[in-house]
């Protein structure tokens, strides 16, 4: 079985950022997909689809990239630890429902197996997170974390930044990130339905680390025909190409205002 994240280090001189990605993993390991609905055993929605490819350049510009392998659905990693461990969409680390209120499983986990996967899969990722902060900390006293999600549904904004209400970064950090975007002529808008989850506002608490979540609507990088479907969408598509060849010139901006602080 596939470990629950891979790590991407940087191919270039490190720098104190750190990318988490804990929703773009899509794998469901098949004695749990046996257990959903059979509606849900070849699609589940409101997944953060192939972000892992869209930043697949950040370890270039000296970024560390920590993603997910598993599907939000197995565990949610942006969830925290509080119970009920089973139940809703946007509170509990595994969901019982879908973000639209359907049904996920034909026969729901037990709580030995809800356990269980929260040691196998939740907490290798968060034990490799607080230690890859806790390394660049020591190596550069600082450092930058960058939670990544992408959304479609409750706003229209394309680029949605969320800081927990001013609470997990500084006023320069978020104005860096803000400004890199505007200047792709992208509509951005903080803490608009998204004012972080639990990595942001988790890991935002340690005074050496400035927390900051990134939310980029699907149409920004994806086919909008293709949303409507129940199906993964392509993203070999003029979309994703586009939105790509910007996101890079965003991130040299933001990495280089961040080093230069």
């Amino acid at each position: 079985m596939p470990d629950p994240f891979l790590l991407h280090l940087p191919t270039t001189e490190t720098i104190p950022v750190i990318a988490s990605v804990p929703h773009s993993g899509l794998l469901i390991p098949k004695e749990i997909t046996d257990t959903l609905e059979a509606s849900h055993q070849h699609y589940l929605p409101n997944q953060d689809w192939h972000l892992d490819k869209l930043y697949d350049f950040l370890p270039h510009l000296g970024i560390t990239v920590l993603q997910a392998v598993y599907s939000r659905y197995v565990v949610d990693l942006n969830r925290s630890l509080q119970e009920p461990l089973f139940g809703n969409f946007w509170q509990s680390v595994i969901a019982e429902k879908t973000a639209f209120n359907t049904a996920i499983y034909r026969t729901p986990p037990s709580r030995e197996e809800v356990e269980q996967r929260v040691e196998q899969y939740y907490r290798p990722y968060h034990q490799q997170l607080q230690s890859l902060l806790n390394e660049q900390i020591e190596q550069f006293g600082k450092v930058y974390l960058l939670d990544l999600h992408s959304f479609l549904g409750l706003i229209e904004d394309e680029i949605c930044l969320g800081n927990g209400n001013s609470t997990t970064c500084s006023e320069h950090f978020i104005s860096a990130v803000e400004s890199a975007f505007c200047s792709q002529s992208y509509q951005v808008v903080r803490n608009k339905a998204f004012s972080g989850g639990y990595i942001t506002r988790y890991y935002g608490r340690m005074p050496q680390v400035e927390a900051l979540q990134i939310e980029v609507r699907y149409p920004v990088y994806l086919n909008a025909k293709q949303l409507d479907c129940s199906a993964v969408p392509d993203w070999q598509v003029p979309e994703f190409d586009d939105a790509k060849h910007k996101f890079k010139s965003i991130f040299e901006q933001i990495t280089k205002t961040l080093v230069a602080a």
